[in-house]
């Protein structure tokens, strides 16, 4: 059946091929009802061109005839009489136009399949001959077992109606032997003659119905059982698909969610998700409601064996099954900020993909929010009790969910959340107020079925947190916050990302692999601080991220900042460049600093000059594309490029003429030409002289006749 399953999903010009297989020589309705018998044969074993094969195929063709046949047969109840009448005709018709010459049947089915076979591979297939993305696979893969499942809930509805149709016939005939065991107990006041002849007639025709009730009572609880087990595959099938859709589909889209939230793309929408969950919701509750009947028959109808225990097993199942799905896709759309204010309006949006499906708007159920700390949240997952409900008073935090007919969607809309109040609990060690975790957890209680099933759902599982993630994994995510933060493309590069290791780590390894395998706790990442200085790592790459964002984000999707480099490093590449040559990087002992590192001729040797490095304060006031410009022995960005192909359309334009006799003053950067402004290590000591620029910036703030040459007024 696999291979009309995929090929039911064809579409455009594929579909019409399809289609036209099929007609009065193989209907297509024979192909969809006999799939999975069809599929198991062996229509490629016959040789087409051997008559002594005819036998075969003539066998071959008895069995379809005759399992159309029964299939017409078990059709029952009003939409399945006209499908009885159309499948025993067309059982008449394959056998009046193939039994002469039943090779030509096996020649048309094994014609059909392999055209099948190869439209669903053209198509599985994109333009460029590639095998479709994995997303793709899985998609094809839940739909194909949707198919099943619904050919399977179609199987079962049609055996219960049979099943009903037998039982209710059988109850008919055991009124009529009750009756005729009447009319042989009224015989005593009838003369002696009489009462034998009729006795006898009435004995065997009591004999004749007890024979046959013997045999249907067996036959009823054969169809019973058979009915049972057909409803334990489709229940593990459907276990099958919710398992995929919610604990790996949903659970995605709740990573992505995540992940969305720390920098990374998009969680994308819900729509998808939402029609498999609703159509798992129908077809549960579909078998549910064949499994219930199947009860109220066997309580109308009691008959020796195990069906009761068996149909409450079902029940059970069932039961369990529907409510994992409503309670897991009682899911958070739109989370909260992931930092909280007190006094500050925050919004959320909670949603039910089920709730359309099942029928929940029609009494719109009201969704609560509390806040509770990390501990109480672990205890309701435990689900262990907790003293107090919430460690916090949250305003407006009660919504009724609104059903929206456009969109099909239930959800409630937090739009005026805020937080009045917090109640931390006791610190140890060294844990901070930033530490110290908390959640807001939205909670509900709806039934459905008409009050038949209750349900007490809540979103999110908070708080499964690592103490320890591998180095790859906070790559990883380092790589998605700058990319992110930066609008770019151009993330970390595995140079970088070694660079941050040898800071997290204390570590002078080159090598990658070294650090493949390293785990980094939360204390190595945001508790302690880096060897020799008063802040800690994440500190250190936070401060960069900002200053990047905020002054330096066209530079670094230039590629014009290196960035992660030491100053080991820095003079190492800059000393086997020309004079004027010169690279960007970050600052190792300032948070959100970075520094320009050149090499120029001393009079006793080359050197690697590294000026003070600047802040956001500093390119508040004057650009980095300016600073650069400003200083004339800056020739080269590493390795090769003119400055002025880098960074001259970031420069800021010429000032205009003066007006009404007044020119503007001007800040330009200028250093030192004199060696002596230097300390040991090539910097500029700021203690000996000063950033010029920034010496300027306090030039201006007095008042001084001869700093500037400009007209006086």
């Amino acid at each position: 059946m696999a291979v009309w399953i995929q090929a039911q999903q064809l579409q455009g010009e594929a579909l019409h091929q399809m289609q036209a297989l099929y007609g009065q020589h193989f209907p297509i309705e024979v192909r969809h009802y006999l799939a999975q018998w069809i599929e198991s044969q062996l229509w490629d074993s016959v040789e087409l061109d051997n008559p002594a094969e005819e036998a075969k195929a003539k066998r071959l063709l008895d069995n379809l005839v005759a399992e159309l046949q029964r299939k017409a047969q078990h059709q029952v109840g009003e939409d399945g009489f006209l499908l009885k009448i159309k499948l025993g005709h067309y059982a008449n018709q394959l056998k009046s136009t193939y039994d002469r010459c039943p090779l030509e049947l096996v020649r048309c089915i094994r014609h059909i399949l392999h055209s099948e076979q190869r439209l669903v591979q053209e198509a599985s297939c994109g333009s460029g001959g590639q095998a479709m993305d994995s997303l793709s696979q899985r998609h094809q893969q839940i739909n194909q077992a949707f198919e099943e499942l619904r050919l399977a809930t179609q199987e079962t509805e049609n055996e219960l109606r049979n099943l009903q149709h037998n039982q209710e016939y059988f109850i008919i005939q055991y009124q009529e032997n009750l009756r005729i065991q009447a009319q042989l107990s009224s015989l005593a006041s009838l003369p002696p003659a009489e009462r034998t002849q009729r006795e006898t007639t009435l004995q065997s025709k009591r004999a004749t119905v007890e024979a046959w009730l013997t045999r249907e009572a067996s036959t009823l609880q054969k169809y019973r059982l058979d009915l049972s087990e057909q409803h334990q595959k489709s229940l593990a099938l459907l276990r099958k698909q919710q398992t995929l859709i919610l604990d790996e589909e949903l659970i995605q889209w709740k990573r992505r969610q995540q992940l969305a939230g720390n920098g990374g793309p998009p969680e994308g929408g819900l729509d998808v998700l939402q029609s498999w969950c609703e159509k798992l919701a129908d077809l549960i509750w579909q078998n549910r409601q064949q499994i219930r009947r199947c009860e109220h028959l066997t309580q109308q109808l009691p008959l020796p064996g195990p069906m009761e225990e068996l149909l409450s097993k079902l029940n059970a199942d069932i039961t369990d099954i529907i409510s994992a799905l409503v309670t897991s896709t009682f899911i958070i759309e739109k989370q909260p900020p992931q930092v909280l204010k007190t006094q500050t309006k925050f919004a959320a949006t909670v949603r039910l993909l089920v709730g359309g499906k099942l029928n929940v708007h029609m009494n719109p159920p009201q969704v609560k929010a509390v806040i509770v700390s990390e501990q109480q949240a672990k205890a309701l997952l435990k689900n262990e009790s907790t003293r107090n409900d919430s460690s916090g008073e949250i305003l407006n935090n009660n919504c009724v969910m609104e059903y929206h007919q456009a969109t099909g969607t239930l959800s409630a809309h937090f739009r005026n959340m805020s937080l009045k109040r917090i109640k931390r609990s006791d610190r140890r060690g060294a844990e901070s107020v930033t530490e110290e975790k908390f959640t807001v957890l939205f909670e509900s209680q709806f039934s459905v079925g008409g009050n038949e099933l209750v349900f007490h759902v809540k979103g999110r599982v908070p708080f499964i947190v690592p103490d320890k993630v591998l180095w790859p994994q906070l790559c990883e995510a380092l790589d998605m916050k700058y990319k992110a933060e930066m609008h770019s493309g151009r993330g970390l590069s595995e140079d970088n990302l070694v660079f941050l290791a040898q800071k997290a780590f204390s570590s002078s390894s080159n090598n990658p692999e070294d650090y493949r395998n390293m785990t980094i706790s939360w204390a190595q990442f945001n508790r302690e601080s880096l060897p020799g200085r008063n802040f800690t790592f994440w500190q250190w790459f936070d401060g960069v991220v900002e200053l990047m964002k905020k002054h330096l984000k066209p530079h670094w999707n230039d590629g014009a900042i290196l960035g992660f480099v030491n100053k080991q490093q820095a003079q190492d590449m800059l000393l086997s460049k020309p004079n004027g040559t010169f690279l960007l990087r970050f600052s190792d002992s300032e948070i959100g600093g970075i520094t320009i590192a050149w090499v120029a001729e001393n009079p006793n040797k080359r050197l690697v000059w590294n000026l003070l490095p600047y802040t956001t304060k500093d390119f508040s006031i004057r650009s980095l594309a300016d600073r650069i410009s400003d200083l004339n022995h800056l020739l080269f960005l590493y390795p090769d490029r003119p400055k002025d192909e880098v960074f001259a359309k970031y420069y800021t334009p010429p000032l205009s003429k003066a007006v009404d006799g007044y020119v503007k003053p001007q800040i330009r950067q200028v250093v030192p030409e004199s060696d002596t402004m230097l300390d040991a290590d090539g910097d500029f000591d700021l203690e000996d002289t000063m950033d010029v620029a920034r010496h300027v910036e306090e030039l201006l703030r007095r008042p001084m006749a001869n700093q500037w040459s400009s007209q006086q007024s």
